[in-house]
């Protein structure tokens, strides 16, 4: 078994693209991406919440089989824990931990925002060194990149139909 991780960071409002995303949109969406999963990620066919007090949620997701994650039936309960406004962690049983972090970036203007989705899979099935491992090492790449410009994607589409004031 071998642990993967990646990282990858976006700027939120590049220029010329509108509107102009702000911290409270951003945490407003990451908190529908917690409870509505599918709006976000389109490997996520399904998301029942199961719990939801005190800025943790326990849900379960219903993974598209072909994507390679969840059990067997594609499902995985996964622990969703907020730190308003800047990160959620979803923690899943097999010890992987996922961050959504929004951030500042070095004008700190309120307009320069980043967001980075950290990754830190656990592959019971992969060892280190071999071409799986390179294959799966670029495959998390690819969703990591494909994770945050879908969720940037997600939320600027929400405020512009209205759903996110």
């Amino acid at each position: 078994m071998v642990n993967i991780n990646v990282a990858y960071t976006a700027p939120i409002n590049p220029p010329g693209v509108t509107p102009v995303l702000t911290v409270p949109q951003l945490w407003v969406g990451l908190q529908r991406k917690v409870r509505d999963a599918p709006a976000f990620v389109s490997a996520i066919l399904a998301c029942e919440v199961l719990e939801d007090k005190d800025g943790e949620v326990l849900r379960e997701v219903q993974f598209d089989k072909k994507s390679g994650k969840g059990g067997p039936d594609g499902k995985v309960q996964e622990r969703c824990i907020m730190f308003e406004p800047m990160k959620v962690d979803f923690h899943q049983p097999d010890g992987s931990l996922i961050s959504n972090i929004i951030s500042e970036g070095p004008s700190q203007q309120p307009d320069d925002l980043w967001m980075t989705y950290a990754f830190e899979w656990k592959h019971p099935a992969v060892e280190a060194g071999t071409e799986k491992y390179d294959a799966t090492l670029a495959n998390d790449r690819m969703l990591a990149k494909m994770a945050v410009d879908k969720s940037i994607e997600s939320i600027r589409r929400m405020v512009k139909d209205g759903e996110i004031k």
